[in-house]
């Protein structure tokens, strides 16, 4: 397929730019994949359309406050830093740097009054920088005290409250974007899912801006996906294996959720602990293994993730459903609303 076969018209006051209060008053495109069959609802109304013994399964990773402002040790020239990854050395990480002229191998920068300090090791594919940080006393609290939400370059509006960007259920900390399909979720609406039957189960995918890297060629089955960390505990593999041999349903919530499941897969195997790296990249004509229902939010034309959601709801399907959307002056991307796909 080709690239242009995923683009649509997006006037640009349909992105959202904050975030609907409560979270769970988002609307909700409901949509069969069989019929295509649309009706609006509002995310609230999960509970009418899930039954008991269905699993939701969510990302719980974290977003790191991972933009950091700072200078150059010996010029005090400005620096920003943006972090990707961890790597397995202590304290080094792979970073996104402007301006890289100014992030040559061995310059130190500083963070926060001193705070957190980085030494440049190398540079890296993508004009990236491995770096080691020097700080005393815990690394991931003085990035809460120093950092700010990487949110999306669409977004322009300043986001007052940090932990509107994550998930109610977020854990552990690696993301350096939001898994924004959770966002909708309440602590409220969880425990009156659980009251009616419905489980949740938790994995671990760090999401990393790979996942948002926009396709440059024209043959999608030539797009390469950057690689993401995951984490599948032996309490979800079996909350899984107890769903699918009961013929209940298995919700996944957003691409990362999707990603996930459909790459520990194995035809005719049970799902067991897991951990490890996927680059998975699905498409029209991907069959699917794990997943029953998706939840997800509005992508963005082009991109890898349309082509996910085509790949579950049916290309035609999918299409028409984004021409409604606008019809309909949803709100799209990270704070907008969502889609149920069953």
């Amino acid at each position: 397929m080709k690239k242009s076969e995923f683009w649509f018209h997006l006037p640009d006051e349909l992105i959202a730019q904050t975030p609907i209060e409560p979270r769970d008053h988002s609307r909700l495109m409901v949509m069969s994949r069989k019929t295509g069959e649309i009706e609006h609802r509002h995310f609230y109304d999960l509970v009418d359309l899930l039954e008991p013994g269905d699993l939701i399964v969510v990302n719980n990773s974290r977003v790191l406050p991972a933009r950091l402002y700072g200078k150059r040790e010996d010029t005090g020239g400005a620096i920003e830093f943006l972090l990707l990854e961890q790597k397995a050395e202590p304290d080094v990480w792979e970073v996104m740097v402007k301006p890289g002229k100014k992030a040559k191998t061995g310059v130190v920068f500083s963070f926060g009054e001193g705070l957190l300090k980085a030494e440049v090791l190398s540079s890296v594919e993508g004009g990236n920088r491995l770096v080691r940080f020097h700080y005393q006393g815990d690394f991931y609290q003085i990035l809460d005290q120093i950092g700010q939400m990487p949110l999306p370059h669409y977004i322009t509006a300043k986001l007052e409250d940090k932990e509107r960007y994550q998930t109610v259920y977020s854990k552990e900390p690696g993301s350096a974007a939001a898994p924004t399909a959770g966002l909708h979720f309440t602590p409220e609406l969880m425990e009156r899912l659980k009251a009616k039957g419905v489980e949740f189960a938790y994995i671990t995918l760090h999401v990393g801006l790979g996942t948002f890297r926009p396709v440059k060629v024209d043959d999608i089955t030539q797009h390469q996906m950057h690689s993401e960390h995951y984490f599948m505990s032996q309490e979800t593999a079996d909350l899984i294996n107890r769903t699918k041999a009961a013929g209940k349903r298995v919700v996944g919530v957003g691409s990362t959720s999707c990603r996930t499941l459909e790459s520990v897969a194995k035809p005719g195997e049970p799902f067991t602990q897991c951990e490890g790296y996927t680059n998975i990249f699905i498409y029209p004509g991907y069959e699917f293994k794990a997943l029953d229902v998706m939840i997800t939010n509005f992508h963005l034309p082009e991109s890898t993730l349309i082509m996910l959601v085509s790949a579950f709801a049916g290309y035609e399907h999918t299409m028409h459903a984004y021409e409604k959307a606008v019809e309909e002056r949803y709100r799209f991307y990270s704070f907008g609303d969502a889609m149920f796909l069953y």
